[in-house]
């Protein structure tokens, strides 16, 4: 990431992390070097993932950065060889969203033990979503009244909720040190939308 400015504590941090994942680090640096530009960078999260796909293991890596005017995502998945590539390969995606379009976060806590809970416990998990409105999930369920014996059609009613990014962060899966940066990166983004709409 050479051109991201090296007097900047958290481009470094942002570099470290990156390099620690060891997910194809310098595919997925490049990725954020160009989407981040030259702008500083205020708060960062890298957040590496596996799943099983039948019986394959699948390795993802999301990167999301926090400027002073954007917030970038970046996803990075692996692929098998199939039909379209002889050759095991590589995704990369990234997207800019100014900080005023984004419309919700929301941070979910899981903590053990809350009768016992004091204050600055790390929690055992935590779901981050955020929503800009790039996709929104629609549950609908058919309507009823409280007649138990009525069978007239009275419609659906459900709700729409933005639902563009969720990232589950856990203590036993990513490491204490992953969540206390998530908890970290969304305080920063939840204080950049709040001042952006004053």
């Amino acid at each position: 990431m050479e051109g991201m400015a090296k007097t900047s504590t958290t481009t470094q941090g942002l570099r470290a992390a990156i390099e620690r994942s060891g997910y194809y680090p310098a595919l997925v640096a490049e990725a954020v070097e160009a989407a981040v530009g030259g702008e500083p960078i205020r708060s960062y999260l890298v957040h590496q993932e596996t799943t099983f796909d039948q019986n394959e293991v699948r390795r993802h890596v999301t990167v999301l950065v926090l400027t002073g005017n954007r917030f970038i995502v970046s996803h990075t998945d692996e692929q098998a060889a199939d039909t379209t590539s002889p050759t095991p390969y590589a995704t990369t995606s990234t997207e800019s969203v100014k900080l005023g379009r984004i419309s919700s976060v929301v941070l979910s806590r899981v903590v053990a033990n809350p009768e016992s809970y004091t204050p600055a416990t790390l929690p055992r998990e935590i779901v981050l979503t955020i929503g800009w409105g790039a996709v929104s999930r629609i549950d609908l369920e058919p309507a009823a009244c409280g007649d138990p014996n009525c069978d007239a059609d009275h419609g659906y009613t459900g709700s729409s909720t933005a639902d563009d990014l969720s990232l589950r962060v856990s203590e036993a899966g990513d490491g204490p040190e992953t969540v206390r940066q998530a908890l970290v990166f969304a305080q920063s983004l939840s204080e950049a939308t709040a001042d952006v709409t004053r």
